[in-house]
């Protein structure tokens, strides 16, 4: 499966590493399009179609999640802009180092993508703080912090590629350009590209609660059809990252 995957990124992600790499000497520009290709990478790929799905079903379902969209592209640069400060501050060493723990970090977004799935599916109840994926029209401050976190531990799934992408990739630009520390937030923000690019479609296309001037039985509908799909991403994500 995750060959299956790997081809996917790869014929995704071509055109864009190509002219990612003629863009070298512009670093800014470099690293937003070497971030988008890490947006489809494939231990990207899933969390990165997971958050679409998430944020673009709340977009429909009420109002574009701006907040939300916001928070979790906030954790994603906070994550990579800690991987590169580590590597700025202890040397390009470190990052053998943090291979031990990237393939445990990966292997928990399946298990969290079918939680989520089945809680978008009626089928378990989040109750107290923990309601971090709850889509409501009383917005919560809990929702912030889930979204920050998802983008969060989204970020550091590393595989093989985005290792290569980053740390082999990015990081030497980092260190020999004199703007180079805030390059790995800039590739933060290109992982985030598609999310952010299909919201603001939902937003610039008048898609903002559309579902819910349908009536609450089709939002519940289209709901639990986002609910099985995410079930199912979740269940492929497992079989690929766990080897079963």
């Amino acid at each position: 499966m995750y060959s299956l995957l790997s081809e996917i990124s790869s014929i995704l992600s071509k055109p864009f590493f190509n002219l990612a790499n003629n863009l070298e000497s512009w670093p800014i520009i470099f690293a937003l399009l070497l971030g988008l290709v890490g947006a489809l990478a494939p231990c990207q790929l899933t969390g990165n179609i997971s958050a679409v799905t998430l944020y673009g079903n709340s977009s429909i379902q009420t109002k574009i999640v701006w907040k939300d969209v916001f928070c979790f592209t906030l954790g994603k640069v906070v994550a990579f802009s800690l991987l590169g400060g580590l590597v700025l501050l202890l040397g390009k060493g470190i990052e053998q180092n943090l291979t031990q723990y990237f393939p445990w970090m990966r292997k928990i977004m399946g298990p969290i993508l079918i939680l989520v799935g089945l809680y978008m599916l009626g089928l378990i109840k989040l109750k107290g703080t923990v309601n971090l994926f709850k889509w409501s029209k009383d917005y919560k401050q809990e929702n912030r912090f889930g979204s920050f976190m998802l983008g969060l531990s989204f970020s550091l799934a590393f595989c093989p590629t985005m290792f290569i992408l980053f740390f082999v990739t990015l990081m030497p630009v980092v260190l020999s350009s004199p703007y180079g520390f805030i390059l790995p937030s800039i590739f933060a923000l290109g992982t985030a590209l598609p999310l952010l690019i299909i919201i603001f479609i939902i937003w610039y296309l008048g898609g903002s609660g559309v579902l819910m001037k349908k009536g609450r039985k089709f939002g519940t509908f289209v709901q639990r059809i986002a609910g099985i799909f995410m079930l199912l991403l979740g269940i492929f994500d497992t079989l690929t990252y766990w080897s079963l």
